[in-house]
């Protein structure tokens, strides 16, 4: 949708401020998934201690907002799934958009690696969902709670093992990430969207509409473009389907143009202002609402019940299966090349990293089972199955980092 007016910038920037601009992407989801594992931890305290109540009282705290006839009343929790995670669905829309025009995705050389494993990483979760909960139809509708990987935790718990593993290796995880999140914008809006309604469907051309002109344009102003996303997020909440997805439609018709006297473009200069407050702020204050998972009346047998065990084998074993065997037979094909210094072991160490979905995991969830009794499986199978991933994932990275650390160590006389 980006204008081709005059003052659009090269669509081929330099190596150095690519690689700038990765490593300031990383640094940051890095240490947003530190934030995020304080705050699912401090969810888990309040769920299982004398706060649990106040914890639970909070979430439903009903918030209404109401102009003339319009009324939008929601418990909290869905303000900060319906409302907050919209805006985190616009910066995804940004990194994507950004990624696919200029980025380390710019490219079908670039494009083939993570974009086949992210595929095997969506495909074998899902069936291996499938298989366990079969004879249960009303439990199929969570088939795509393990096909998501969060991509802070994921960074984060690379980024805990330092120079043991090449940049490569990072640029791939965040690459197959990237791809994994527009599968799931893709699945939330054919999948997860229920009751249409016409009328505000009709109604959300006009926003669409307005954001298309001002891309057309070249209009490099924030205001137009925040209004018209806000008037398209209430069409589309209206409407039936998901309401995040209207951060995604705007964060498309932001221009890559230069606002005059700025040397970044809008869209870079407002995934630059944005992600901090979405890396600080709204990824840790959902984990903090979604991941209290009660201990309550757990046992064993809560850990082989159907919706929990395909979620938590899943992103456990569907997800190393589905990534590393597409990676695998890619490369194995000559269908694309194996990253600059890496080999396969550290290709299935990371491959057991994209098993950890959680905050991703959890917001399909909440889409797939949004009223039914099922919270407690969802969020104990995705927290089972993240962190299985997560210390699996580390300990082999860590074991062939210090393998090769060794080998380049100076040998004693």
């Amino acid at each position: 949708m980006t204008s081709q007016k005059n003052n659009v910038p090269s669509r081929s920037p330099s190596s150095h401020q690519l690689s700038s601009m990765v490593s300031d992407f990383l640094a940051m989801e890095t240490a947003g998934g530190i934030v995020l594992v304080i705050a699912s931890v401090l969810a888990l305290i309040c769920a299982n201690s004398v706060l649990g109540p106040a914890y639970n009282s909070f979430l439903d705290t009903r918030v209404a907002i109401e102009i003339g006839a319009l009324e939008i009343a929601k418990p909290l929790l869905l303000w900060i799934n319906d409302g907050l995670m919209a805006v985190f669905f616009f910066l995804v829309g940004l990194e994507i958009k950004r990624e696919f025009k200029i980025g380390e995705l710019s490219t079908f050389k670039q494009i083939s690696l993570p974009g086949i494993a992210a595929i095997g990483g969506m495909v074998v979760p899902a069936l291996i969902y499938v298989a366990i909960n079969w004879d249960s139809p009303q439990n199929l509708n969570g088939w795509a709670i393990p096909a998501a990987t969060d991509i802070a935790f994921a960074l984060a718990v690379l980024a805990l093992l330092g120079d043991r593993v090449p940049s490569s290796l990072k640029v791939l995880l965040l690459a197959i990430a990237i791809f994994d999140d527009l599968g799931a914008i893709i699945i939330i809006a054919i999948f997860y969207t229920y009751q249409l309604s016409l009328q505000s469907l009709a109604l959300a051309l006009l926003p669409l509409a307005g954001l298309l002109i001002l891309n057309l344009r070249g209009v490099t102003k924030t205001a137009p473009y925040v209004v018209l996303g806000i008037v398209l997020w209430v069409c589309v909440l209206k409407s039936g389907v998901h309401a995040t997805l209207a951060g995604v439609i705007t964060a498309m018709a932001i221009p890559l143009i230069k606002p005059q006297g700025s040397s970044h473009t809008l869209l870079e200069d407002l995934e630059h202002g944005l992600h901090r407050w979405v890396a600080f702020g709204i990824l840790p204050l959902f984990a903090f609402a979604n991941a209290g998972v009660s201990f309550a009346g757990i046992s064993l047998e809560s850990f082989v019940e159907p919706v929990k065990l395909g979620i938590s084998l899943g992103l456990f074993i569907g997800k190393q299966i589905g990534v590393f065997g597409l990676l695998w037979l890619a490369i194995t094909l000559g269908l694309a090349a194996m990253p600059k210094g890496v080999n396969w072991m550290q290709l299935y160490g990371v491959s057991l990293l994209t098993g950890i979905g959680f905050t991703m995991s959890l917001f399909i969830g909440s889409l797939a089972f949004e009223h039914s009794d099922f919270d407690a499986p969802i969020r104990l199978g995705v927290i089972v199955g993240s962190l299985l991933s997560a210390v699996v994932g580390f300990a082999l990275l860590r074991y062939e980092g210090s393998i090769r650390q060794a080998a380049k160590a100076p040998q004693g006389r």
